[in-house]
């Protein structure tokens, strides 16, 4: 058997404990898969007290930056988090001194993949980052070598956990927001502060590198649309489930005439189809390609174990020697593709207006739309009490999304209308 493999992990927080659990629980089954034994021998984390439930005897320990340039290691497993500071410095100075680089950290990809992956090529040295997108889910692999012999034609999915459970939780129980994201970060699903998973920035980060994997192109993480799920409230998940539909933070990515389209947003989809169904803490991915059709992966998107699994799976795949460019293509080859305005999507919406119970309120709205020309496919009215103000739900036809914000100015501009307009695009998946 060949020499041990050496492992210097910087951060030792539930992904870094959890990796160093899993070589240890795993170590038989690791040495066979690779034919030699994977070994931590260096550590690096601010709290060195701390009781993390594993053995660290032997274990050298370091700053994070002269972990990556000084211990005696194969490969630099940076789960620092944060894209740029340490983390960046860290991935920086292990491709320098020649050492592989395995990662999770998502926001340091989207805004440094390429550089870091030019680097790494440069010093004829591995960088992996299975574990920065879907968690426990082996979404990257799929794309650079599963397939391989596909061009894609459009790579979807539910990319972040808190807010699956915070929809799938909104619409089983009838809960507002609020109450259901306080219950997420009461269960660990969501941090104390959440605004990095609730407004998009997180499955953001995740979609710009699936879709760099997808299509052959430089992230761009700038040019993808981002709204989050705070303005979701529960009625409108009633409302949808009423239709046929269910309530999900989707990110799609997918090639149009007007470019690479590139957006993150809560969409309705039709109750039926395969990704409406996973619900809870789990993610899913769907990647469409021309040979395969349609192919559907799905598990854990975060936490310890399913996040370790991923991470030694790279590090397994290094131990071995199996290597492919980072993002399927050498570096040089990846070419920016020029960004899908988000006003030019086209596509079916929902919209929930709450009106004055009179007559000639809806020949106002429908005034509008025809102005637009923006057609109605159905439409629901809730009636109330005379006096008391009523919910007016539509579904569009196909319409540009231009058209659609400015319906949306127009309704709020109307006095009939007594609050903000609801809008939640509709996705034919």
């Amino acid at each position: 058997m060949s020499a041990p493999f050496r492992i210097g992990v910087a951060g030792l927080g539930t992904v870094g404990t959890g990796v160093l659990r899993l070589v240890e629980a795993q170590a038989e089954l690791l040495a066979a898969r690779c034919g030699r034994s994977l070994s931590v021998v260096a550590v690096s984390d601010l709290d060195r007290t701390r009781d993390r439930g594993v053995d660290l005897t032997g274990v050298e320990w370091y700053d994070a930056v002269a972990l990556a340039r000084e211990a005696p290691v194969d490969v630099v497993v940076e789960l620092i988090g944060g894209e740029d500071g340490i983390a960046k410095a860290v991935a920086e100075a292990a491709i320098a001194a020649g050492k592989a680089v395995v990662t999770a950290n998502k926001a340091l990809l989207a805004r440094h993949g390429v550089a870091l992956a030019r680097a790494a090529e440069a010093a004829d040295v591995p960088l992996a980052f299975e574990a920065a997108v879907a968690g426990g889910i082996p979404i990257l692999k799929a794309l650079r070598e599963g397939l391989a012999g596909n061009r894609i034609d459009r790579i979807y999915g539910i990319l972040n956990g808190t807010c699956n459970f915070i929809l799938s939780s909104m619409e089983t129980t009838g809960r507002d927001f609020d109450e259901v994201l306080a219950e997420a970060q009461a269960l660990g699903y969501a941090e104390a502060d959440p605004g990095f998973d609730i407004d998009g920035v997180d499955a953001a980060h995740k979609l710009a590198l699936l879709a760099a994997l997808a299509f052959g192109c430089t992230v761009d993480f700038e040019a993808v649309h981002v709204e989050g799920v705070r303005h979701v409230a529960a009625e409108d998940i009633g409302y949808a489930a009423e239709l046929g539909y269910r309530v999900k933070l989707l990110g799609i990515a997918r090639l149009t005439e007007h470019g690479l389209e590139q957006r993150v947003h809560p969409c309705l989809v039709a109750a039926d189809t395969p990704i409406a169904r996973v619900d809870g803490v789990f993610n899913a991915v769907v990647a469409e390609g021309d040979f395969v059709g349609r192919t559907i992966y799905e598990g854990r998107g975060a936490g310890a174990g399913p996040t370790a699994s991923a991470v030694v799976a790279d590090i397994a795949d290094i131990a071995c020697g199996r290597r492919a460019p980072a993002f399927g293509v050498p570096a040089e080859a990846l070419a920016p593709i020029a960004a899908a305005p988000m006003e030019r999507h086209r596509g079916p919406y929902f919209v929930r207006l709450v009106v004055v119970d009179r007559p000639g309120v809806l020949a106002e709205i429908a005034g509008v739309l025809r102005d637009e020309r923006v057609s109605i496919e159905s439409l629901l009215q809730r009636s109330r009490s005379p006096d008391e103000p009523v919910p007016v739900i539509m579904i569009t036809h196909e319409a540009e999304e231009a058209a659609m914000m400015r319906a949306l100015e127009a309704f709020a501009g109307l006095e009939s209308v007594l609050e903000p307009p609801t809008m939640i695009r509709i996705e034919d998946l």
